[in-house]
This record gives C-alpha cells, sequence and structure tokens, in this order.
C-alpha cells in the first residue's frame, strides 16, 4: 500500500553514499532516456546532526540536563566510557573561525593586539569552520536538530533560555547567508530531564502540553526563515530502545527483553508511540503548525485506554499568530529497515510484512491513514488501544508535508508464529512473531523501501587500536556506500517516486550513541584530542557530485531532453 504521490519525500542517507566511485567516474543519473523534469529543480543535497551528537557545551549558556545527559553519565551505558558533554563543539565550532577573524579585525580597528583565548581552537585561522566545510562541499540544505533542554531547561516549568534561543537564531541566519537551507528537527532522542523526573517524560500524556508549547517557542522566533520543520526523528527507535529493550533512555524493559529496573515491554512502546506521533498526525492546509497539529487545539489531557494516538478530553489552544505569515512544511522522519521473506513461503513473505507494520508502518499508518496495520490489530488486539472518532476525522483536514526516511539496512524475516524460531529480534508476540536474521543488499531495500513508503543512512568504520589517520581520510568504501545508494534513489525517481531531497549521515564524525567515540561516520575525520576536523575522500567525492549535478541541471535548460551525470 502506497502513500500518497504529494508527500515530498526526503532521503537523509548516511555518511558513506554516493553516486560516483572512487575514482570519479561518471554513471547516468536520470538514465538514457529520461528528461530533466525526472529530477526537482531545487533537488536538496545535505548532512545531517543531532544536537547531543554534535553540539557539546552541556552546561553552557543556561542550558538544562537533558535524558541523554544523565544516562550518558552513568557507567556502563557507553562503550568506550564516553559521553557528549563535548562531542565534537558544533556549539562553538560551527562559525568560530568566522568569529576569530571578525574579532581580530575589530581589535584592529580599535588598534588593540589581536591575541585570542586559551581553547579558542586557533588551528581555525587557517582551517575552515564547520558551516565552512558545508560551503566547500557545495552543500544547499542542513538538517539539524534543536536541543530542548537548551530551549527549556525545566520544560513548560520554567522560563525561556534566550542564550539559547539566540544560540540556534544564529545558527540559523549564518546557514541562509551561506545559501544552506536550515532543516529543523525539533527532537532527536533527547529530552529534557526535567520531564523524566516530573512525570515520566514519554508515558505520561503530560509531554503533550511540553511539546506543544516547545514547538510553539521554536515557530515563534525562527519560523520566519526555517521553512523545513522535522517534528520527531526516529520516534520508532525512542519507543523500541527506551522502553523496549531499555538499551536507550530511560531505560525502561520487562526482565525478559533486557536487563532494567522497571518497565513494560508489552505496553510501554505503544503508549510512547501514541504521545509522540500525536503531535506529528495533523496540519490543517489554511493553517500552519509547529508540530502538524501545534497551532490547532491539541489535547491536554487523555483518557485512561486512549494515549497513544487518538487522546480525548481538556483541549488547549497553543497559537494561531503564526498561521498564515509562516509557508513552512512540516513531516516526520522515521527509521526504516527493509524486510524480505528469507524464503518464498507464503509464511515468510507475511512475516516481512509484518516485520515492516511492526517496525515503521505502526507509526505511519495511523498518522496517515488513521488506523494500526492489520497486521498488528490481529496479534496485539487489545493492546493497541482506540483511535478516537475525532481523531479519524481531522485526519481528513490534513496530511504530512513530507516524510523523511533513514535507511541504513534490510534484513530477511523469518515467520515465528506457524514455526519454531530460536531466540532473536522480532520473535516475541509484541514485535509480531519473526525472526530478524542475515543482512540484506542495502540497495535494493531502498529502492523498494522509497516506492512504497518513504528514508537515512550511514556507513560506519570502527576506531580501532591500530587505526591511523590515513585508514579514516583514504575512506573509498564509504564512497562506494554513497554511489550505490544514491544510484537506487535515482532509479525509484526515474520511476516517479517524488523526491526532493539526499542528506548524508553525517557532516563530521561524532558522538555515537552507545558506541561513544568508537566508530566514525563522517565526511570530515575529527580528531577527538584537538577537534580538527579533515576531508575524507567522501567530502571530496560529495562535492564532485554536487558539483556535476548543477552542472547538468543547468545544461538541461538548454538541452532539456537530455541529461546524464
Amino acid at each position: 500500500m502506497g502513500y500518497s504521490t504529494n508527500l515530498l519525500l526526503l532521503v537523509v542517507l548516511g555518511a558513506y553514499s554516493s553516486i560516483f566511485t572512487a575514482s570519479y567516474g561518471f554513471i547516468n543519473v536520470l538514465g538514457a532516456n529520461s528528461s530533466s523534469s525526472s529530477i526537482p529543480r531545487n533537488f536538496l543535497f545535505g548532512t545531517t546532526s543531532s544536537s547531543y551528537q554534535f553540539e557539546g557545551a552541556y552546561l553552557t549558556d543556561g542550558k538544562g540536563l537533558s535524558n541523554w545527559d544523565i544516562f550518558s553519565h552513568k557507567p556502563g551505558n557507553i562503550a568506550d566510557g564516553s559521553n557528549g558533554d563535548i562531542a565534537v563543539d558544533h556549539y562553538h565550532m560551527y562559525l568560530v573561525r568566522t568569529n576569530l577573524l571578525l574579532l581580530g579585525e575589530e581589535r584592529k580597528k580599535k588598534k588593540l593586539s589581536v591575541t585570542f583565548p586559551q581553547g579558542s581552537y586557533l588551528f581555525l585561522l587557517k582551517e575552515l569552520d564547520d558551516l565552512e566545510l558545508m560551503e566547500y562541499i557545495g552543500l544547499n540544505a542542513y538538517r539539524f536538530s534543536i536541543s530542548w533542554a537548551r530551549i527549556l531547561p525545566k520544560g513548560r516549568f520554567g522560563t525561556v533560555n534566550m542564550a539559547g534561543i539566540r544560540h540556534y537564531d544564529k545558527l540559523i541566519n549564518a546557514l541562509i547567508g551561506k545559501g544552506i537551507q536550515p532543516f529543523v528537527s525539533l527532537t532527536h532522542y533527547d529530552i529534557p530531564q526535567e520531564l523524566e523526573d516530573r512525570y515520566g517524560g514519554w508515558l505520561s500524556p503530560q509531554v503533550q502540553q511540553d511539546f506543544a508549547y516547545y514547538a510553539h517557542i521554536c515557530f515563534k522566533y525562527y519560523g520566519d526563515r526555517v521553512k523545513y520543520w522535522v517534528t520527531f526523528n526516529e520516534p520508532n527507535v525512542v519507543a523500541i530502545r527506551g522502553y523496549r529493550s531499555g538499551i536507550y533512555p530511560p531505560a525502561r524493559c520487562s526482565g525478559s527483553f533486557g536487563n532494567c529496573s522497571s518497565g513494560d515491554s508489552e505496553r510501554e512502546p505503544f503508549i510512547v508511540s501514541g504521545h509522540a506521533t500525536k503531535h506529528c498526525a495533523l496540519k490543517e492546509r489554511k493553517r500552519i503548525s509547529a508540530t502538524m497539529s501545534c497551532h490547532r487545539k491539541l489535547p491536554q489531557k487523555c483518557a485512561p485506554g486512549q494515549r497513544l494516538i487518538g487522546g480525548q478530553g481538556g483541549e488547549m489552544e497553543v497559537s494561531t499568530g503564526f498561521q498564515e505569515k509562516q509557508k513552512a512544511s512540516i513531516g516526520i522522519v522515521m527509521n526504516a529497515v527493509w524486510y524480505e521473506p528469507i524464503s518464498n513461503s507464503s509464511q515468510d513473505r507475511l512475516a516481512a510484512l509484518r516485520a515492516q507494520s511492526f517496525y515503521m508502518n505502526w507509526f505511519l499508518d495511523p498518522i496517515i491513514f488513521g488506523k494500526y496495520p492489520e497486521e498488528m490489530k490481529d496479534i496485539l488486539g487489545s493492546l493497541l488501544p482506540d483511535l478516537s472518532n475525532d481523531y479519524l476525522k481531522k485526519l481528513k483536514n490534513g496530511l504530512l508535508d513530507f516524510i523523511g526516511v533513514n535507511h541504513y539496512t534490510s534484513f530477511y524475516a523469518k515467520d515465528c508464529s506457524q514455526s519454531t524460531c530460536e531466540e532473536g529480534p522480532g520473535v516475541s508476540k509484541t514485535e509480531g512473531y519473526y525472526l530478524r536474521t542475515a543482512l540484506k543488499n542495502v540497495c535494493s531495500g531502498l529502492a523498494l523501501c522509497l516506492s512504497s513508503r518513504n528514508g537515512e543512512d550511514g556507513f560506519g568504520v570502527m576506531n580501532r587500536p591500530d587505526s591511523r589517520i590515513n585508514d579514516f581520510l583514504n575512506d573509498d568504501k564509504r564512497v562506494e556506500y554513497m554511489k550505490s545508494y544514491l544510484d537506487a534513489l535515482f532509479s525509484v525517481v526515474r520511476k516517479g517516486a517524488d523526491v526532493r531531497g539526499y542528506f548524508a549521515w553525517s557532516l563530521l564524525d561524532n558522538f555515537e550513541w552507545l558506541c561513544g567515540y568508537t566508530i566514525r561516520f563522517g565526511l570530515y575525520h575529527v580528531d577527538y584530542a584537538t577537534l580538527e576536523r579533515t576531508p575524507k575522500s567522501s567530502a571530496k567525492w560529495y562535492k564532485h557530485f554536487i558539483s556535476n549535478f548543477t552542472s547538468c541541471q543547468i545544461l538541461a535548460d538548454d538541452q532539456p531532453g537530455h541529461l546524464g551525470i
């Protein structure tokens, strides 16, 4: 079942994705018989980051603690014992060279000595800061997340942190000044710890009020310039890893799923999914909202049995002041895994469908179709709360503007409903009675995923004790990975998929969640001791590709019948 063709499809692909070989050989992106109209004229080429993985400055300028600040500081949670306190210091280094040079010029004008404080990354006076790294590649878009705890350290229970407001204001202005479109995610796994401590975060319907208020603040200060908003990045990962397996904060699970002090893996992921998707589901076409519905009436409280997506109860009017002025596009980004049956049996084919439903369609079907996947209803029954009639009526008034697909890899699925399976991911009732096994070809999975739903991916290189910097800089495997993904991407565009953008994960090596700094996904190598950035082969390749793509678009204006790269 496909989604509406008017959805803008964002492909947020990973740090090893390209259309050219390592030697920069050409491939025909559009196909020999394709016209230039196959590719949107304003196609977005970008990179992606997240606040906790990039920013650092974890208590700087009034920022409050987030759930990941607390989680990463607990011994044993992160592979190398690290945390994101500093990360790659994107908070200071996104524009640091430009700021240092401006400071120097200002001091010269005042006939003062040109000296810089200790720790001001003087090597950047000769190198590029992070925005200049983007500019060097030729990016026209950058997707980043705002730290909720930097804007509202105490949620709605405290004041707005104006230092945090100013930080993102400067970042957005600087991006636009370089011709780079800001793509803003409101949350990328992190949430103020205050909300966890007060009422249990995503488990409580109170989070709806907090998220609505947070989105309102962001739209108020940035909505005049930010035209693309992502409500949630990978809410399915938050629900599964935070509340089923318990390996992400708040580390809740049942004993049969993991080593947690509390939790209910059978119920809690579905409660969380509803509280997250509540704010992603709706946007009236005549009323621009900060969270799909944050400028409409949002539920203030929900009946106990209807918290997931169709909650009922009191409502609050968040705001109507920005409705006509801010022509924003608003969507959600999902983690997408493509599943194929491990055999041609009907049982395994059904298992692959169940796997897809229990992983991604579980979130998207209620938002778009107003119902859960049939496979989930058949197995879970009353574990899925009813969708309210009010919710179903509102669905008729709006749709998502786009769906982002974060796609890293694909798997086989083996049926476990009618046959015995060994222990492994997917085998339980709450997961859908299938066994996830054996890595599947990522490119065919991407094409199928984009044609029927909507992605991001990445290629990580482990930090080994004997690794040398040249081992990371000469990342030909990442280049081949990018080539394969973009080849698959444009093949589905030729077949009619409405794809508007490609974002690589990630611009820089960074803090990679449970793996800490033991794995590298960046187009730029980061020396974690000095924070110096060095371009890898993949950064140079991506630059070359974008340049050629742009040149071919210009040629297409003169010769509209032929375009190849």
